[in-house]
């Protein structure tokens, strides 16, 4: 691997000077990976038993922490005020270069009204307000608002230096619409299949699905299998020596996905096995195409454990408390291995995609920082680095190009969705263009802390950044008519857009994926309704239904078992999916009709 260039100026420098570097023998290590019975990992996965996770799981309060003030790169945030539910944060300076008005209170509590002298001393107050507003605003315009290179953290407000876009505000609308998915002349979908359970001894993560031309395909037990897109019948089984423990969110353009799997069976009473063997599965035509392990590390000679994988352009990345490596797509050829640090480094994982970002945490235990870099994805040096704020242990790559970086900043999301703050990084530079703080108890955006590349309910596309925000009160104020809206954030400003959509009294929007400029989303329905798939212009956020389920109890009753919080939810060309990311053994008293499915399907074909 070649030698990396030195960071970016302003940044520290790279401990290592590579990539794959484990934790050292004093750290303890963060999270050891699938299957390893003899420390518990600290977020060990799904269904891990009796020990519980550094991270609590979705919907349980971690404990709050004091929050300390922290300085990004100079700049001292201010306490960012919160909008209602529901519509966009207002900027703490105005759009379009004027201050907004203040009016003057004209009565006292109680309904009796100010006297003239006591209205002048307002209406004085008011005035010395507004010209000292006026001229911190007028100070603050100059130049982007600070010193080159520095950004502003806020809840939408200003951040930032102000580049490209329309007018004045420097922000950039990108583009919506030109999406592949359109709306069927009957929009009214049916259930058209169902796929049981396997039989499982214990807890299982069959977390992993994907869909292709050919097939809906779905992690199983010691397994991956494709199923016929209309039937649900099994086209091809894929076994494997032991249990699937990660998969790519990727996949590369000819259908190849890679996967991690344990390197025998489950036994009991030991029910996970090391997660150490890196695959390469051909999804259309469900074989295995290369399969490898490798040494190094804090591993020694022994095979290195990963925690979850990636693939970028060529280049297959898996990443863990071993140290990372990466291996050549075509024929599981090693790129770079995990090597041992002088400077207490290692990588935690990797964000792929359309580039590949390694997060890497370093230093000794009790001053841990972490490293978001971007890198070559064939040689692993660095383009460019940014150190998260004090106060991160954990971070997530939402997208890597963009690069956003989601992070609990102090530990201040205390709801378990692991996010108190977006960073909208130039990947060129490792320059940090925006800060958005997420308020955790407003948005409904979710990262499993420890993992990498984990993130849901948030997407990503040109210059914007969409998140849903938490369920509240409807418009009747009535139970059972709670809703949400999905905001878009500008990622150069930071801004919140004027746009927002709107799901409508009782149902939810939980946004899937991109597709083009239009997000397809899943409009989670109420218990007599079926639930909804529509694509929302990324520009006007308006929405155009593409499906709805059934409103028959019965199968309504199947839909609303799949919380979108604990299943999968893929959507392609008017075929609906939703499958279960947890398997557990079937209670004894559970009846033939209390057993959920793995899979449904629904279908306007």
């Amino acid at each position: 691997m070649t030698q990396p260039p030195p960071p970016p100026p302003n940044q520290p420098p790279d401990p290592q000077g590579g990539f794959g570097a484990p934790t050292p023998p004093q750290q303890p290590p963060q999270e050891p990976g699938y299957g390893y019975p003899q420390q518990p990992p600290a977020d060990p996965g799904y269904g891990y038993p009796q020990q519980p996770p550094a991270q609590p799981p979705y919907g349980y309060p971690a404990q709050p922490q004091p929050q300390q003030p922290q300085q990004y790169g100079g700049y001292q945030p201010q306490q960012p005020v919160q909008p209602p539910y529901g519509y966009p944060t207002q900027p703490q300076q105005p759009y379009g270069g004027y201050p907004g008005t203040v009016q003057a209170p004209v009565a006292a509590p109680g309904g009796k009204k100010l006297s003239a002298q006591l209205q002048i001393v307002i209406a004085a107050v008011v005035a010395v307000v507004l010209i000292v507003g006026v001229g911190i605003w007028y100070a603050n315009s100059e130049s982007g608002g600070g010193k080159d290179g520095e950004a502003k953290s806020s809840a939408g407000t200003s951040q930032g230096t102000s580049q490209g876009g329309s007018g004045g505000s420097g922000e950039s609308k990108g583009t919506g619409g030109g999406g592949s998915e359109k709306p069927p002349a009957d929009t009214q979908a049916k259930l058209t299949f169902q796929v049981p359970k396997p039989a499982v001894p214990d807890v299982t993560d069959v977390s992993g699905s994907w869909i292709t031309d050919k097939a809906y395909v779905k992690t199983g037990i010691n397994s991956i299998v494709g199923y016929d897109l209309a039937k649900g019948t099994p086209l091809w089984t894929l076994p494997l020596v032991g249990q699937i423990c990660g998969v790519s969110r990727h996949v590369t353009a000819d259908n190849k996905l890679p996967i991690l799997f344990e390197a025998s069976k489950r036994v009991a009473p030991r029910y996970y096995q090391q997660c150490t063997e890196v695959g390469l599965v051909d999804l259309d035509a469900g074989k295995l195409l290369w399969s490898t392990s490798i040494t190094g590390g804090s591993a020694g000679d022994q095979k290195a454990r990963f925690g979850e994988i990636t693939v970028s352009g060529k280049t297959v990345a898996a990443g863990g408390n071993d140290g990372g490596a990466a291996f050549d797509v075509a024929n599981g050829n090693p790129r770079w291995k995990p090597q041992v640090s002088d400077q207490n480094c290692y990588d935690m994982g990797y964000g792929g995609g359309a580039g590949l970002v390694a997060v890497r945490k370093c230093g000794p235990y009790d001053s841990q920082y972490v490293l978001i870099q971007n890198i070559d994805p064939m040689t692993g040096a660095p383009v460019s680095q940014y150190k998260m704020p004090t106060g991160v242990k954990y971070a997530s790559i939402v997208s890597t190009k963009p690069l956003v970086v989601a992070a609990d900043v102090g530990d201040s999301a205390d709801d378990g969705s692991g996010i108190s703050d977006f960073f909208s990084l130039d990947e060129k530079t490792g320059k940090l263009k925006a800060k958005i703080t997420a308020d955790a108890d407003q948005y409904a955006g979710r990262c499993r802390s420890t993992k990498v590349e984990s993130c849901t309910k948030v997407v990503v596309n040109g210059n914007r950044l969409y998140v849903p925000t938490e369920e509240h009160e409807g418009s009747t104020g009535e139970y059972g008519d709670e809703t949400n809206e999905l905001i878009a954030f500008d990622l150069t400003t930071g801004r919140t857009a004027p746009e927002k959509a709107d799901a409508g009294d009782k149902y939810t929007l939980v946004p899937l994926r991109m597709d083009g400029g239009d997000i397809i989303a899943y409009k989670s329905p109420p218990y007599d309704k079926g639930g909804r798939i529509v694509a929302i212009n990324g520009v006007t956020m308006k929405e155009t239904l593409l499906l709805e389920n059934p409103a028959d109890p019965s199968i309504n009753d199947i839909e609303n078992s799949f919380s979108p919080d604990y299943s999968e939810i893929l959507y392609r060309d008017g075929r609906l999916f939703m499958s279960a990311m947890m398997l557990s053994k079937p209670r004894a008293s559970a009846s033939p009709d209390d057993k959920e499915p793995l899979v449904v399907s629904y279908s306007t074909k």
